[in-house]
C-alpha cells in the first residue's frame, strides 16, 4: 500500500503519521508539498494535523484553498481514501469534503491530553481493526475541536452509521465530562457517505509506539493497510 502524506506551513504531525504508516505497511510515505499541483499515485491520502498556515482566519480555512487540494478534491471524488486527523480533518472540512465545522473548544483553552473513544463502527476501512463498541485510549491537542453541525446534519450522519468515533468515559458511556471540547453529540470522528473520507480530532498515529504510551492507535492502522493493501 502507496500513502501520500500533504504537508503544509504548519504541519507538525507528518513524521508522526509517516512512521505509523511505515510501521504498519512497511512502505514509506511519500511527502507531498502543498503547492504542488499533482499528486502522486497512492492508495491513501492523509491531511496530517499542525497549525497550518499558523492557523489564521479559521483553522484550515487557508489550507483548503492550497493548490494540492484540488487534486486531493478530485481523488477523492474519485475513491481515493483520504484521512484528515486533527487539523486535517479541520483541513477537509472547509474544503467541503465532511459537512460540519470544527469551532474553538467550549473551553476555550488548548487541549493536550489522552482522551477515550468509542468506536461507533468496525464497518469501515478505517475502523476495521476495532470492534465496534470497544473503547480505545488516545491523546489530542487541538484548541478547535468543538465538532459543530446543524441538527439535520446531525441525524443524518447518525442515520447513515457515519460516525465513527465518540469521546466517552472509560468504561464506553458517553459522559459530557469527558466531552471537553464540547462536540456536538461527543462526536470525534465522521465519514463522508462512501466511508472513503474520515476526519478525526484525535490522533491514532500518536499511539502506535510504547514509548508513545499508548499501543491503541496500532490496529487502526493495521486494519488501514490490510484493507487497501
Amino acid at each position: 500500500m502507496q500513502s501520500a502524506i500533504v504537508v503544509f506551513p504548519g504541519s507538525n504531525r507528518e513524521q508522526d503519521v509517516f512512521d505509523a504508516l511505515h510501521r504498519a505497511s512497511g512502505k514509506k510515505p511519500l511527502k507531498v508539498w502543498h503547492r504542488d499541483s499533482e499528486l502522486p499515485k497512492a492508495d491513501l491520502i492523509v491531511i496530517p494535523g499542525g497549525f497550518s498556515y499558523g492557523d489564521y482566519l479559521r483553522c484550515g480555512a487557508m489550507a483548503a484553498h492550497s493548490p494540492i487540494m484540488r487534486e486531493v478534491k478530485a481523488r477523492a471524488a474519485a475513491g481515493t481514501p483520504v484521512l484528515g486527523i486533527c487539523n486535517g480533518f479541520q483541513i477537509i472540512t472547509e474544503a467541503g469534503l465532511l459537512p460540519g465545522a470544527l469551532l474553538a473548544n467550549r473551553t476555550l483553552k488548548f487541549h493536550c491530553m489522552n482522551v477515550s473513544l468509542r468506536v461507533e463502527t468496525s464497518q469501515s476501512m478505517f475502523t476495521a481493526g476495532y470492534n465496534a463498541g470497544q473503547v480505545i485510549n488516545v491523546p489530542v491537542a487541538h484548541h478547535d475541536g468543538n465538532y459543530f453541525a446543524d441538527k439535520n446534519t446531525l441525524d443524518r450522519l447518525e442515520g447513515e452509521g457515519r460516525v465513527a468515533f465518540r469521546y466517552c468515559a472509560p468504561d464506553g458511556k458517553l459522559d459530557d465530562a469527558h466531552n471537553a471540547n464540547g462536540s456536538a453529540r461527543a462526536i470525534a470522528g465522521i465519514f463522508n457517505e462512501t466511508k472513503t473520507v474520515l476526519g478525526l480530532m484525535p490522533h491514532p498515529e500518536d499511539a502506535t509506539h510504547p514509548l508513545q504510551g499508548s499501543l491503541d492507535g496500532v490496529p487502526f492502522f493495521k486494519g488501514l493497510v490490510e484493507a487497501l493493501s
